[in-house]
C-alpha cells in the first residue's frame, strides 16, 4: 500500500510540475510580447532584456515539459539543466551588450507606461507560482523543476529591478537607470546559469515548512554540501 501511495504521490507532482510549465509557457509568452513591444517603443535595453528573458524562461519551461513527458523524467535531467544554464548566459550576454552600447552612447529609454504595468504584474504572480513549483519539484527530487522554479523566480527580481530602473528613468529623469537595471539583470542571470550548470539548484531559496518538502531539501542540501 505504501509503495502504491508513493507512485500515486510522484505521478501528482509530475502533473504538478507539468502544469506549472504550461502556466509558466502561457504567462511569459504574453509578457514578452508586451515587454519587447513595450520597450522596442520606448527604447528601453531593460524592457527589452526583461522581454527576451520572458521568452527564455518559456524555452526553459519548454525544456521542462518534454523531460517530464518521458516515462524516465530521470534520465533527461541533465541535458535539461545544461538547456536552463545556456539559456541564462544567452540572456546575459545580450542585455549587456545591448545595455553597455546605451550607456557609451548616452541613449535615453522614454517612459513606458505598458512596461510599468507589466513589471507590477510580474512582481506579484511570479513569486506565487515559483512557490508553487518548487516546493513540487523539492518533494519529487527533481532538480530541473527546481531550476526551472529559480527561472520564475528571478523574473520576480527581474521585474523589482525593472520597475525601480523604469520610475527612476520617468521621475527623476536619471537616464542611465534603465542601462543600470538592464545591467543587473545580466548580472543575476549568469549567477543563475552558473548555479543550474552545477546542478546546485538547492539551498539558494527561502527554507520550506516542516513535512516531506523539508525533508527533500534537507537531503538535497547535504549533497550541495559535500565537496
Amino acid at each position: 500500500m505504501s509503495i502504491t501511495r508513493d507512485v500515486r504521490r510522484r505521478n501528482l507532482l509530475t502533473r504538478r510540475i507539468r502544469l506549472f510549465a504550461a502556466l509558466t509557457i502561457s504567462y511569459n509568452l504574453v509578457e514578452a510580447a508586451v515587454a519587447l513591444w513595450a520597450g522596442s517603443e520606448a527604447d528601453s535595453a531593460a524592457l527589452l532584456g526583461f522581454g527576451l528573458d520572458s521568452l527564455i524562461e518559456v524555452a526553459s519551461a519548454v525544456a521542462l515539459s518534454w523531460q517530464f513527458a518521458a516515462k524516465d523524467p530521470e534520465r533527461r535531467e541533465h541535458l535539461t539543466l545544461r538547456i536552463i544554464a545556456v539559456s541564462f548566459f544567452a540572456l546575459a550576454a545580450f542585455v549587456a551588450f545591448d545595455a553597455a552600447g546605451a550607456l557609451i552612447g548616452g541613449d535615453r529609454a522614454e517612459h513606458s507606461t505598458p512596461g510599468l504595468v507589466i513589471a507590477a504584474l510580474s512582481l506579484a504572480i511570479m513569486p506565487l507560482l515559483s512557490w508553487l513549483q518548487r516546493r513540487a519539484g523539492q518533494e519529487l527530487g527533481s532538480l530541473t523543476a527546481v531550476a526551472d522554479s529559480k527561472q520564475t523566480l528571478l523574473c520576480t527580481y527581474l521585474s523589482a529591478v525593472l520597475l525601480i530602473g523604469l520610475l527612476l528613468n520617468s521621475s527623476p529623469g536619471w537616464w542611465w537607470a534603465d542601462s543600470v537595471a538592464a545591467l543587473a539583470i545580466a548580472a543575476i542571470a549568469v549567477r543563475e546559469g552558473i548555479n543550474a550548470w552545477r546542478g546546485d539548484t538547492c539551498c539558494t531559496v527561502p527554507a520550506v515548512p516542516d513535512g516531506p518538502a523539508a525533508a527533500a531539501e534537507e537531503a538535497c542540501c547535504e549533497g550541495c554540501r559535500k565537496p
